[in-house]
């Protein structure tokens, strides 16, 4: 069943879908009065029926609601600052796998180095792409894609929450062995291309962020995030 995205709550058990996504129902999909759709506000499916259609908007009538089906956990990717291609892709699949939230982290080794400014319209890019997976895979909210950060505010950012990992290939603890729970907030902290200096490991450790190791082999910036978030996942009973 296709599916959509609101910012309002329906009123009257009424909700209203215009722009873009109305235009994409009528033209694209074909739709018409009768049809069925799911529009999703805040971890919550509406299935709707749809009880008028124009080229501006789509009138739909909730038939029913129900919590939709996303992770027991929060989790937010911290990802050292990847080429833009390989970003993409990680998008796309971790929110697929489950993620709250991809932040993108400027560390000592990353040879993609954009500033805010330049990083902008790459974000808006980015933030459509999160939108599309979370359609696909039948997400309750969108992902949010933010700014670049610096590697201390990631730093700050991780230790506030209940369990910080961070992937490194010289070592650490299994994710199985490092104290994963549900219903928890937890930060996953990826390097880039270039891994991270021994500096920044030893700043991360000091701050309560814990090393998990992935096996003996090592895996590129863009399989390293999907795989560990695939066995956070199953660990807390996601998969």
């Amino acid at each position: 069943m296709p599916r959509f995205f609101v910012s309002e709550p329906p009123a009257g058990g009424i909700i209203t879908i215009d722009g873009a996504d109305a235009q994409h129902i009528g033209k694209s999909l074909r739709m018409a009065v009768g049809d069925e759709l799911t529009v999703c506000r805040d971890g919550v499916d509406y299935r709707c029926e749809i009880i008028g259609i124009t080229r501006e908007d789509v009138s739909l009538k909730v038939i029913s609601e129900s919590p939709s089906s996303e992770p027991n956990i929060d989790l937010t990717l911290f990802m050292a600052m990847p080429k833009l291609d390989k970003l993409e892709l990680i998008v796309q699949k971790s929110v697929e796998l489950g993620v709250v939230r991809i932040c993108s982290v400027l560390t000592k080794r990353c040879v993609s180095r954009p500033d805010n400014e330049r990083f902008k319209s790459k974000r808006e890019r980015l933030q459509k792409i999160a939108l599309e997976a979370a359609k696909q895979s039948g997400r309750g909210i969108i992902p949010e894609v933010s700014d670049i950060m610096s590697f201390d505010e990631c730093v700050k950012e991780m230790s506030q929450m209940d369990l910080g990992i961070i992937c490194y290939e010289k070592g650490g603890v299994s994710l199985k062995d490092i104290g994963i729970q549900k219903k928890s907030e937890i930060g996953l902290f990826i390097g880039s291309e270039g891994g991270f200096e021994p500096s920044e490991i030893e700043i991360l450790e000091e701050s309560g962020i814990k090393k998990a190791w992935l096996g003996d082999r090592i895996l590129r910036c863009e399989t390293a995030p999907l795989a560990a978030t695939a066995i956070i996942m199953f660990l807390t009973d996601n998969m």
